[in-house]
């Protein structure tokens, strides 16, 4: 399995540039923005990804299991990865943000503070074996998801962009059911930075919350207004009165900036979703076939369409195609993308590898 990344890369948390002798060992780091998929060097094998705005936390579950950095502070050295001096051994999962890498194991959980040089972690915390009602937990900017392993959706924390999927936009103290999606049995759950996002049992895609970049997959109208200018300019003046017309004021009801309620997005329509994940405004989606769609923000190249556009409905990453490789797991930081593919076989996808289940206490994911 090889792990690429695309996207904001100015702390080299994808790839460190090849500096030359009079460039000092202190200097920039590298290129700010990635557009097209670069494969991370020394990711070969059982790994994930957990990804922050400024860092990239690498875990490897081989027989030497251990954890790996890269970005602010890890790359300073001009060395790909820096080590972890923790005991990683059955380690099943890693969040990493801005000031603490977070451990799971089958029995406790782990916090190490970035920032200092104590050889033990700054808040820990033994768990049950019996404590196996939540599946995974999100968190967003401002909110948290919570699936139980019954595949029921709890949302709360800030609801201003209507991010808790709960028709309003208050904000809500303790967790609550979304009403919209009870009865449905839900698969996995990801937050962004104001969005929400579930996959059902059956493949299904329900979003919810901030649309302003097109993050949901829905009409966005700064995207469209954003793109009614670059074709005017385009076309000339003789184009610059189409916005104005009666219709075109009608079309723009269909806009939508909040999605208060879950709503269903149409991805791939041959295909259903295995996996989904999101980034601070934008969204990854990787469908059965091995495919990856990705919308929203793109300033930064980390949509892997090779620009810095910024997209309001799914659209295929062509490098994977193109490369043959089948997409089999997608990790969104804030401003990036990091991808695991294994190569096609001719003859069909046989012995390709598998992530390991994740602990019903240890999948969670943070997104500033």
């Amino acid at each position: 399995m090889r792990w690429f990344g695309f996207g904001f890369n100015a702390f080299a948390q994808i790839c460190v540039p090849e500096k030359s002798e009079k460039e000092e060992s202190n200097s920039a780091v590298g290129q700010e923005k990635v557009c097209v998929p670069v494969e991370l060097v020394n990711h070969i094998g059982r790994s994930k990804i957990r990804a922050s705005w400024s860092r990239r936390a690498s875990l490897f579950l081989d027989e030497e299991s251990c954890v790996r950095l890269a970005g602010f502070c890890a790359s300073i050295s001009n060395e790909s990865f820096s080590p972890v001096t923790v005991n990683t051994s059955d380690c099943q999962d890693a969040v990493i943000s801005e000031t603490h890498l977070t451990l799971a194991f089958p029995d406790r959980i782990e916090s190490w503070d970035l920032q200092s040089k104590d050889k033990t972690p700054s808040w820990s915390m033994e768990m049950a074996q019996s404590q196996n009602s939540a599946k995974s937990l999100a968190l967003g900017g401002e909110h948290a998801i919570l699936l139980t392993a019954a595949g029921a959706v709890y949302t709360w924390g800030q609801g201003s962009h209507g991010q808790l999927g709960h028709g309003g936009l208050i904000p809500e103290e303790e967790p609550r059911t979304v009403e919209a999606l009870w009865g449905m049995s839900i698969r996995s759950v990801a937050a962004g930075g104001w969005h929400s996002v579930c996959v059902g049992d059956g493949g299904d895609l329900y979003v919810w919350g901030w649309n302003e970049s097109g993050q949901l997959g829905l009409p966005s109208r700064g995207l469209r207004k954003a793109s009614q200018q670059k074709s005017d300019q385009q076309a000339g003046e003789q184009c610059s009165s189409f916005s104005t017309r009666p219709d075109e004021e009608l079309h723009e009801e269909v806009f939508i900036s909040i999605q208060a309620f879950p709503a269903l997005v149409d991805v791939s329509p041959s295909c259903e979703i295995s996996t989904v994940s999101c980034g601070s405004r934008h969204t990854a989606a990787v469908t059965t076939t091995g495919y990856l769609y990705t919308w929203g923000w793109g300033e930064y190249g980390q949509l892997g369409h090779q620009t810095t556009s910024s997209l309001d409905e799914p659209q295929c990453v062509e490098f994977f195609r193109t490369e043959n490789l089948h997409v089999v797991d997608v990790v969104c930081g804030s401003w990036n993308t990091f991808t695991a593919a294994v190569k096609k076989e001719v003859l069909g996808l046989k012995n390709v590898p598998q992530l390991p289940p994740v602990s019903t206490a240890s999948e969670l994911w943070t997104t500033c």
